[in-house]
Protein backbone atom coordinates (compact mmCIF):
# COMPACT_ATOMS: atom_id res chain seq x y z
CA UNK A 1 0.00 0.00 0.00
CA UNK A 2 0.96 3.85 -0.56
CA UNK A 3 0.43 6.41 1.82
CA UNK A 4 0.49 10.31 0.64
CA UNK A 5 0.98 12.44 3.04
CA UNK A 6 0.71 16.49 2.95
CA UNK A 7 3.15 18.49 4.96
CA UNK A 8 2.78 22.13 5.55
CA UNK A 9 5.49 24.81 6.13
CA UNK A 10 3.91 27.57 8.58
CA UNK A 11 5.11 29.70 11.65
CA UNK A 12 5.91 27.50 14.34
CA UNK A 13 3.09 27.11 17.08
CA UNK A 14 5.10 28.87 19.71
CA UNK A 15 5.23 31.98 17.98
CA UNK A 16 3.10 34.95 18.69
CA UNK A 17 2.78 36.42 14.52
CA UNK A 18 1.39 40.14 14.30
CA UNK A 19 0.18 41.95 11.26
CA UNK A 20 1.86 44.56 9.64
CA UNK A 21 2.15 48.25 10.34
CA UNK A 22 0.04 49.22 7.63
CA UNK A 23 -2.26 46.13 7.72
CA UNK A 24 -1.22 44.28 4.36
CA UNK A 25 -0.27 41.38 5.60
CA UNK A 26 1.33 38.74 8.67
CA UNK A 27 5.23 40.06 9.92
CA UNK A 28 6.82 36.61 9.69
CA UNK A 29 10.13 37.97 9.26
CA UNK A 30 12.63 35.96 11.02
CA UNK A 31 9.95 34.34 12.40
CA UNK A 32 10.56 30.56 13.49
CA UNK A 33 8.92 27.87 10.53
CA UNK A 34 8.00 24.19 11.09
CA UNK A 35 5.79 21.68 9.76
CA UNK A 36 2.23 21.95 10.81
CA UNK A 37 1.45 19.99 13.74
CA UNK A 38 -1.97 19.10 12.18
CA UNK A 39 0.64 17.04 9.59
CA UNK A 40 3.09 15.65 12.19
CA UNK A 41 0.15 13.79 13.38
CA UNK A 42 -0.84 12.49 9.91
CA UNK A 43 2.84 11.88 8.90
CA UNK A 44 3.13 9.85 12.22
CA UNK A 45 0.09 7.54 11.41
CA UNK A 46 1.56 6.67 8.28
CA UNK A 47 4.71 5.39 9.46
CA UNK A 48 3.29 3.66 12.24
CA UNK A 49 1.05 2.13 9.26
CA UNK A 50 4.32 1.41 7.78
CA UNK A 51 6.04 -0.31 10.61
CA UNK A 52 2.75 -2.24 11.35
CA UNK A 53 3.44 -3.89 7.89
CA UNK A 54 0.47 -2.21 6.23
CA UNK A 55 1.50 -0.03 4.14
CA UNK A 56 5.28 -0.33 1.66
CA UNK A 57 5.85 3.41 0.58
CA UNK A 58 5.01 7.30 2.17
CA UNK A 59 5.34 9.86 -0.11
CA UNK A 60 5.44 13.48 2.06
CA UNK A 61 4.29 15.84 -0.26
CA UNK A 62 4.24 20.03 0.08
CA UNK A 63 3.52 23.22 -2.26
CA UNK A 64 5.53 25.96 -0.99
CA UNK A 65 8.61 28.01 -1.55
CA UNK A 66 12.00 26.45 -1.27
CA UNK A 67 12.21 26.32 2.26
CA UNK A 68 9.68 24.26 2.25
CA UNK A 69 12.45 21.47 1.70
CA UNK A 70 13.27 22.17 5.19
CA UNK A 71 10.15 20.67 6.43
CA UNK A 72 9.89 17.65 3.71
CA UNK A 73 13.66 16.31 5.17
CA UNK A 74 11.98 16.57 8.36
CA UNK A 75 9.51 14.35 6.78
CA UNK A 76 11.90 11.57 5.11
CA UNK A 77 13.10 11.91 8.98
CA UNK A 78 10.31 10.75 10.05
CA UNK A 79 10.12 7.78 8.35
CA UNK A 80 8.36 8.92 4.85
CA UNK A 81 9.86 7.09 1.47
CA UNK A 82 10.37 9.83 -0.77
CA UNK A 83 9.03 13.56 -1.06
CA UNK A 84 7.61 15.65 -3.62
CA UNK A 85 8.26 19.59 -3.41
CA UNK A 86 5.78 21.76 -6.37
CA UNK A 87 7.91 25.08 -6.00
CA UNK A 88 6.10 28.44 -5.86
CA UNK A 89 6.30 31.62 -4.42
CA UNK A 90 2.53 32.80 -4.74
CA UNK A 91 0.60 32.28 -1.87
CA UNK A 92 -2.44 29.58 -2.94
CA UNK A 93 -6.27 29.40 -2.07
CA UNK A 94 -6.99 26.08 -0.20
CA UNK A 95 -9.31 25.41 -4.01
CA UNK A 96 -5.59 25.75 -6.06
CA UNK A 97 -3.78 23.65 -3.82
CA UNK A 98 -6.70 20.71 -3.64
CA UNK A 99 -6.65 21.28 -7.93
CA UNK A 100 -2.53 20.20 -7.15
CA UNK A 101 -2.88 17.76 -4.78
CA UNK A 102 -5.03 16.20 -7.09
CA UNK A 103 -2.92 16.22 -9.96
CA UNK A 104 -0.48 14.53 -7.97
CA UNK A 105 -2.81 11.88 -6.47
CA UNK A 106 -3.76 10.85 -9.87
CA UNK A 107 0.16 10.11 -10.77
CA UNK A 108 1.36 8.68 -7.67
CA UNK A 109 -1.99 6.73 -7.02
CA UNK A 110 -2.00 6.14 -3.39
CA UNK A 111 -4.45 4.35 -1.58
CA UNK A 112 -4.57 6.69 1.46
CA UNK A 113 -3.84 10.19 1.60
CA UNK A 114 -3.14 11.40 5.18
CA UNK A 115 -3.81 14.91 5.83
CA UNK A 116 -4.06 17.33 8.51
CA UNK A 117 -7.57 18.64 9.30
CA UNK A 118 -6.23 22.14 9.03
CA UNK A 119 -2.90 24.35 8.75
CA UNK A 120 -2.74 26.88 11.68
CA UNK A 121 -1.79 29.66 9.32
CA UNK A 122 -4.79 29.91 7.40
CA UNK A 123 -7.52 27.54 9.59
CA UNK A 124 -9.11 26.98 6.62
CA UNK A 125 -9.96 23.38 7.09
CA UNK A 126 -11.13 23.15 3.58
CA UNK A 127 -8.53 21.22 1.20
CA UNK A 128 -9.39 17.33 2.17
CA UNK A 129 -12.54 17.77 1.28
CA UNK A 130 -11.96 19.66 -1.97
CA UNK A 131 -9.18 17.14 -2.71
CA UNK A 132 -11.88 14.15 -1.99
CA UNK A 133 -14.63 15.55 -4.19
CA UNK A 134 -12.24 16.04 -7.08
CA UNK A 135 -10.89 12.35 -6.73
CA UNK A 136 -14.38 10.90 -6.47
CA UNK A 137 -12.89 9.30 -3.28
CA UNK A 138 -14.14 8.42 0.04
CA UNK A 139 -13.40 10.82 3.37
CA UNK A 140 -13.12 11.13 6.65
CA UNK A 141 -12.56 14.15 8.80
CA UNK A 142 -10.94 15.41 11.95
CA UNK A 143 -9.83 11.50 12.56
CA UNK A 144 -8.98 10.49 16.01
CA UNK A 145 -8.53 6.81 15.55
CA UNK A 146 -8.28 4.93 12.54
CA UNK A 147 -7.91 1.25 11.61
CA UNK A 148 -6.78 -0.60 8.38
CA UNK A 149 -8.54 -3.72 6.97
CA UNK A 150 -8.42 -5.40 3.56
CA UNK A 151 -10.17 -3.00 1.15
CA UNK A 152 -11.30 -0.51 4.08
CA UNK A 153 -10.46 2.03 6.38
CA UNK A 154 -12.14 2.38 9.40
CA UNK A 155 -12.08 6.17 10.87
CA UNK A 156 -13.54 7.56 14.34
CA UNK A 157 -14.12 11.04 13.73
CA UNK A 158 -14.43 13.97 16.40
CA UNK A 159 -18.26 15.43 15.94
CA UNK A 160 -19.91 17.94 18.28
CA UNK A 161 -21.67 14.85 20.61
CA UNK A 162 -18.63 12.83 20.64
CA UNK A 163 -17.38 10.38 18.19
CA UNK A 164 -19.04 8.92 15.23
CA UNK A 165 -17.43 5.93 13.38
CA UNK A 166 -17.37 5.88 9.49
CA UNK A 167 -16.00 2.28 7.06
CA UNK A 168 -14.28 4.39 4.12
CA UNK A 169 -13.28 1.99 1.04
CA UNK A 170 -10.21 2.73 -0.39
CA UNK A 171 -8.70 4.64 -1.89
CA UNK A 172 -9.67 7.52 0.46
CA UNK A 173 -8.50 10.72 1.94
CA UNK A 174 -8.76 11.30 5.87
CA UNK A 175 -7.76 14.44 7.84
CA UNK A 176 -6.50 13.46 11.22
CA UNK A 177 -7.30 15.39 14.83
CA UNK A 178 -4.98 15.74 17.61
CA UNK A 179 -6.03 12.94 19.72
CA UNK A 180 -5.01 10.34 16.54
CA UNK A 181 -1.54 9.85 17.81
CA UNK A 182 1.33 12.16 19.51
CA UNK A 183 4.21 12.54 16.94
CA UNK A 184 7.22 10.79 17.77
CA UNK A 185 11.15 13.52 18.21
CA UNK A 186 13.68 13.19 15.93
CA UNK A 187 16.82 11.86 16.20
CA UNK A 188 20.12 12.50 14.79
CA UNK A 189 20.61 8.87 13.14
CA UNK A 190 17.35 9.54 10.87
CA UNK A 191 17.44 13.02 9.99
CA UNK A 192 21.26 12.25 8.72
CA UNK A 193 19.78 8.84 6.73
CA UNK A 194 17.04 11.62 5.39
CA UNK A 195 19.66 13.74 3.71
CA UNK A 196 20.55 10.93 1.62
CA UNK A 197 15.94 10.04 0.12
CA UNK A 198 14.89 11.21 -2.72
CA UNK A 199 13.63 15.18 -2.64
CA UNK A 200 12.22 15.68 -5.89
CA UNK A 201 11.30 19.64 -6.83
CA UNK A 202 8.69 20.05 -9.45
CA UNK A 203 7.46 24.23 -10.59
CA UNK A 204 4.29 24.58 -10.18
CA UNK A 205 4.54 26.30 -14.07
CA UNK A 206 5.29 22.85 -15.11
CA UNK A 207 1.97 21.13 -13.93
CA UNK A 208 -0.25 23.20 -16.03
CA UNK A 209 -2.85 23.46 -13.02
CA UNK A 210 -5.07 26.50 -12.82
CA UNK A 211 -4.23 28.57 -9.58
CA UNK A 212 -5.87 31.58 -10.33
CA UNK A 213 -7.28 33.61 -7.30
CA UNK A 214 -10.63 34.01 -6.25
CA UNK A 215 -10.60 35.85 -3.22
CA UNK A 216 -8.82 39.02 -1.94
CA UNK A 217 -7.45 40.02 1.64
CA UNK A 218 -7.73 43.58 2.20
CA UNK A 219 -6.65 43.76 5.29
CA UNK A 220 -5.26 42.03 8.30
CA UNK A 221 -5.57 43.33 12.08
CA UNK A 222 -5.48 41.78 14.84
CA UNK A 223 -8.49 40.99 17.34
CA UNK A 224 -9.85 43.00 19.83
CA UNK A 225 -8.18 42.52 23.50
CA UNK A 226 -10.37 40.95 25.81
CA UNK A 227 -11.67 42.86 28.43
CA UNK A 228 -10.98 42.07 31.95
CA UNK A 229 -13.36 39.98 33.69
CA UNK A 230 -15.82 41.22 37.06
CA UNK A 231 -16.25 39.96 40.37
CA UNK A 232 -19.99 39.41 40.46
CA UNK A 233 -21.21 39.14 44.75
CA UNK A 234 -24.68 37.04 43.81
CA UNK A 235 -26.48 34.59 41.66
CA UNK A 236 -28.97 37.23 40.64
CA UNK A 237 -26.23 40.03 39.42
CA UNK A 238 -24.45 37.35 37.52
CA UNK A 239 -27.95 36.52 35.74
CA UNK A 240 -28.34 39.95 35.54
CA UNK A 241 -25.11 40.87 33.57
CA UNK A 242 -25.67 37.42 31.72
CA UNK A 243 -28.77 39.19 30.28
CA UNK A 244 -28.45 42.46 30.12
CA UNK A 245 -25.11 43.29 29.39
CA UNK A 246 -23.19 39.56 27.49
CA UNK A 247 -27.17 39.34 26.19
CA UNK A 248 -25.95 35.69 26.07
CA UNK A 249 -29.35 34.60 27.73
Amino acid sequence: MKILVTVKRAVDYTVRVRPLTDGSGVDIANAKMSMNPFDEIALEQAVQLKEAGVADEIVAVSIGNSGSQDVLRSALAFGADRALLVQTDAVLEPVAVSRILAKITADEAPQLVLMGKQAIDDDASQTPQMLAARMGWAQGTFACGLTMGDAEVTVVREVDGGTQTLALPLPAVVSVDLRLNEPRYLKLPDIMKAKRKPLEVQPLEEMGVDVGTKTRITHYAEPPERKPGVRVQSVSELIDRLVNEAKVL
